[in-house]
């Protein structure tokens, strides 16, 4: 049995990529998109297509509507391929707007319900600002389900957990990332390798305290560097690995035993806490590295949806 049937058989598998034509090799269940991915897609001769169809159809429509139109239809071509739910985002600039959010997540799960894609298949994905949470508090109460990502720090979590949200995506690379930077010369790579990977231990921290108090919110691990890293969360409710570490994976057949596991986190000795806004806001303020990664993940994916929007107009 190769690693990735291994990882299966204990954790749901979810690909992280724009290319529906290359993750069917893989069999995930579900599948995450995301302003970087849906921009490298679209500039491949292969996807063109998908970018021209959208334009002509809502060409006459504003700017973020032919956008959202562009993202859905991705999101339907890769539920095609997959037979779960696929992550589409809501535009990153909107990051601290919750109404403004409300609206495109709206909007977009439209767009899939006008293609008889029911609202069961598509997760929204918001960032994991205090209004990014309070957007999904709302969509959530409306059937709309949502994944929270760019989340780096276990109050971000916590407060996903207690507004009902379906997903969180914590990062385990970027993470990894940052710690390695700080670090410098003094960074040590086998000592920080496997359960010792920082990004490794917040998602375990985050599993544990989701198990240990019941809470419903499944926890996808997110943005990964290495293999050493996903066979550190097998065992985690879902993890969404692009098809360069799939393919490590499914050419591996080095057994590993699985890491995390939901009697052993009910067990652990837990205590409860809970975050109001400005106690979210300190907590997160005072994590540099969270406060850091959040603000460079939204100026990324906003970036990124900016020069989609150019390669759109530049199509009309």
């Amino acid at each position: 049995m190769n690693q990735l049937d291994r990882l299966k058989s204990w954790t749901t598998v979810v690909a992280d990529t724009g290319n529906f034509l290359q993750m069917a090799q893989y069999a995930p269940r579900d599948a995450t998109t995301n302003p970087s991915l849906i921009l490298k897609a679209v500039q491949q001769p292969e996807y063109a297509s998908l970018l021209t169809d959208a334009v002509e159809a809502h060409g006459r429509e504003p700017l973020a509507d032919i956008v959202d139109a562009v993202l859905v239809r991705f999101g339907r071509e890769i539920l095609k391929v997959v037979p779960g739910r696929v992550s589409t985002e809501v535009d990153a600039r909107l990051s601290f707007d919750t109404q403004a959010s409300i609206a495109r997540a709206r909007r977009i799960v439209g767009l899939y319900e006008a293609a008889d894609i029911p609202r069961d298949r598509v997760l929204i994905k918001l960032a994991s600002t205090w209004e990014g949470i309070a957007a999904a508090r709302t969509l959530e109460a409306e059937g709309i389900h949502c994944n929270l990502t760019l989340l780096f720090a276990f109050c971000q979590a916590v407060a996903c957990g207690d507004g009902g949200i379906t997903l969180i995506s914590p990062f385990v690379g970027r993470i990894y990332d940052w710690y390695k930077k700080s670090a410098g010369a003094a960074w040590d790579e086998a000592a920080n390798a496997g359960a010792n990977d920082p990004g490794v231990k917040s998602v375990t921290r985050i599993f544990d305290y989701f198990k240990h108090f019941g809470i419903r919110t499944e926890v996808m691990g997110a943005s990964f560097r290495n293999v050493g890293q996903i066979r550190a969360l097998s065992g985690c409710d879902l993890l969404t690995i692009s098809p360069e570490l799939l393919a490590a994976l499914q050419g591996d057949e080095t057994p590993f035993e699985r890491a995390l596991d939901a009697e052993s986190a009910r067990r652990a000795p837990l205590e409860r806490v809970r975050f109001d806004e400005p106690a979210f806001r300190y907590a997160l303020n005072d994590e540099a590295m969270a406060t850091e990664k959040l603000a460079e993940g939204i100026r990324a994916f906003a970036a990124d949806a900016a020069k989609l929007d150019k390669l759109i107009e530049a199509a009309r």
